[in-house]
């Protein structure tokens, strides 16, 4: 679970294989600006509102919080985490004596940074590494995993992919060309071949060319439960066998757009795997931004990679700081 997770941060680097995707170096100062601009709809349902209403009080009241609390909830933070939000405002406005409604802007960033911040101390995932990326078709697994294959090769990390997604049609042949415009290796068997035995295989090509960093694949339908949690139990089974725990990671991916269905999935997904971190994709794309704090303080499995856009550098691992620095901006 989330006490697991090393995180893995991106250095600047060249590599003449993917100049032309042009991330040569991965600018925090331009990620932060695309973040920002990514979550303007996210800003506008939720900050904005928040500053409009503030602004319409002299004083704070019950009303005042009420007003807030419905725009938390219609912006996908959700019933519950709205709540604990809203009291811990009322309770630290009380004990820090705030009188005037400008002054719980502040708080409420405050509120939401707290719940997004990890305690944990920042380590590396070991080499070699295996990544499981999880998630529902339709979410981005197989962008997240071009993406994260192309700046860990920037770094000068050895990548290996598995497309261990043989359920879903073209599903082989797009992360194949990925696999070609990153320039890394993909190991891959037939449609309706056996996920598992794909990624064996791909472990074993991993170990026998020292490969430093294994991404795979995995399929992501939801219709038949049973079979899902089987395929990843199995899957899982084999990675634990040929890897210690310090060298394996399993990451989900999430539709930002989903909204509150995102945390479904996520459930049901951590029912069928244990869930190491999240990777929330298309935050530029939606109002809906909001879900990460659900997300977050619902389920405890920390958000560590977010998406804000189709480039390359666009998917970059998620600081609360930022985030709620971009939200508030």
């Amino acid at each position: 679970m989330a006490d697991f997770w090393k995180k893995i941060k991106f250095t600047k680097g060249k590599n003449e294989d993917i100049k032309e995707e042009n991330i040569e170096e991965i600018d925090t100062a331009s990620f932060f600006n695309r973040l920002k601009s990514g979550l303007s709809k996210t800003r506008k349902g939720i900050t904005e509102k928040v500053d409009y209403i503030i602004s319409q009080y002299q004083g704070i009241d019950e009303e005042l919080y009420d007003e807030i609390e419905e725009v938390l909830i219609t912006s996908d933070i959700g019933m519950d985490t709205t709540m604990e939000i809203i009291n811990m405002m009322k309770e630290r406005a009380r004990k820090d004596k705030i009188v005037h409604p400008q002054d719980l802007r502040e708080l409420l960033k405050e509120i939401i940074y707290s719940m997004l911040e990890d305690d944990i101390e920042e380590q590396f995932v070991q080499e070699p590494c295996i990544f499981l990326i999880i998630g529902v078709n339709g979410v981005g697994k197989t962008t997240t995993i071009g993406k994260l294959a192309a700046q860990f090769k920037v770094q000068g990390k050895s990548v290996l992919l598995a497309a261990g997604d043989t359920f879903r049609a073209a599903a082989v042949e797009q992360l194949s060309i990925w696999a070609t415009k990153v320039g890394v290796d993909i190991i891959k068997h037939q449609q309706g071949s056996d996920p598992a035995a794909v990624i064996f295989d791909a472990i074993q090509a991993a170990k026998a060319r020292k490969t430093d960093i294994l991404i795979c694949d995995t399929a992501g339908r939801l219709h038949n439960k049973k079979n899902l949690m089987n395929e990843l139990a199995k899957i899982n089974r084999i990675i634990e066998k040929e890897y210690k725990r310090e060298n394996r990671c399993n990451l989900l991916v999430l539709d930002a757009t989903t909204g509150q269905n995102a945390i479904s999935q996520a459930k049901l997904f951590s029912d069928a795997a244990d869930i190491n971190a999240l990777v929330l994709t298309k935050l530029d794309g939606t109002s809906k931004g909001g879900v990460i704090l659900a997300i977050k303080n619902q389920l405890n499995i920390p958000v560590r990679y977010v998406g804000v856009g189709e480039e390359v550098k666009d998917l970059q691992s998620f600081d609360a700081k930022q985030f709620v620095t971009a939200l508030f901006d």
